[in-house]
């Protein structure tokens, strides 16, 4: 069964992937529904940060109430990950996405086994009914830097260390950002990404991967609350032994929690978005469009609309 909803526990926060995470009883019963094999005799989970990312997207929806029959999600570059049909398991309409074939190949996705092409690739028999899969998992090919307009009206949208491959930090931010269009009001995206331990001011801006600083994410924050989102982030790193484990690369299957990439220690964020859950922001977003609107009118019509209510011009 999926965690319990009613079952009183902190609410999760955009946060860092740590040892304690993963092991929470929560995190557990979702490696379990994910793969069972990935959790040991002694109930312990395998040490990865991939699980980790899985099990925070699928906690953050969780208990946000979005998961269940009757619920449209929208997963972006799923390539061969279990969320789609996890999510389908539970009753969800799901549309999975990838990038075009042509494109994965050039990037190297297809080569290694990390790009779907279609929702067969990412039926998971073992989990699901293939029938119910098929009747609930729908599969298009999407470029992330340009969303196409008609997807629209979800109830959550999430992708899992995908945006920072889109070229820069800025265009994995704008990604964020434009995919919030895709909900409805109060719906809630979930994504994760590479977070920079190392520094706040030296980090790999651009190219095939992209690391974010702390920075980075209380911009993106600052901005997506200003257009009227919610969004808490937490950066505690973690305290557990495994989480001053640093792996180097060729990296191991385990523990791989923390690891070093292009000079930095590197590990998984985490980030909620709640669609138009900051009211002061989005009285902001709105009384500045509503500004910007009026100041684009011909002056003799600002000058008569204050006549009219009364005040002198």
């Amino acid at each position: 069964m999926a965690p319990d909803p009613s079952v009183p526990h902190p609410r999760l926060k955009s946060s860092l992937c740590t040892q304690a995470a993963l092991k929470s009883p929560a995190f557990v019963e979702w490696v379990r529904r994910i793969d069972p094999g990935h959790v040991r005799p002694d109930g312990t989970p395998k040490m990865h940060r991939k699980l980790w990312e899985w099990c925070f997207i699928a906690e953050a929806l969780g208990e946000r109430g979005v998961l269940g029959p009757g619920r449209r999600g929208l997963g972006f570059a799923v390539g061969r990950e279990p969320l789609p049909a996890l999510f389908a398991s539970l009753g969800c309409e799901v549309l999975a996405t990838d990038m075009a074939p042509d494109s994965a190949v050039a990037q190297g996705w297809v080569g290694t086994d990390q790009h779907a092409g279609c929702a067969d690739r990412l039926s998971k028999p073992y989990a699901f009914d293939p029938t119910a899969f098929a009747e609930r998992v729908s599969y298009r090919a999407v470029d992330m830097t340009d969303l196409p307009a008609e997807l629209r009206g979800y109830d959550f949208c999430w992708s899992a260390c995908s945006f920072e491959h889109l070229g820069s930090l800025e265009q994995g931010t704008r990604f964020v950002e434009r995919a919030m269009d895709c909900l409805r009001p109060g719906g809630v995206a979930v994504h994760t990404t590479e977070f920079n331990l190392s520094s706040n001011t030296f980090t790999v801006a651009e190219g095939h991967d992209v690391i974010y600083r702390r920075r980075d994410i209380d911009d993106l924050a600052a901005r997506l609350r200003s257009a009227g989102h919610a969004i808490e982030v937490d950066y505690d790193p973690g305290s557990g032994p495994l989480d001053h484990r640093i792996d180097p690369p060729p990296y191991r299957d385990e523990p791989h929690l923390k690891l070093l990439l292009y000079g930095y220690v590197v590990t998984s964020l985490g980030l909620i978005v709640v669609k138009d859950g900051c009211p002061v922001g989005r009285w902001r977003a709105t009384a500045g469009s509503a500004w910007r609107r009026a100041a684009s009118l011909p002056r003799r019509v600002i000058r008569r609309a204050v006549r009219l209510i009364g005040a002198r011009p």
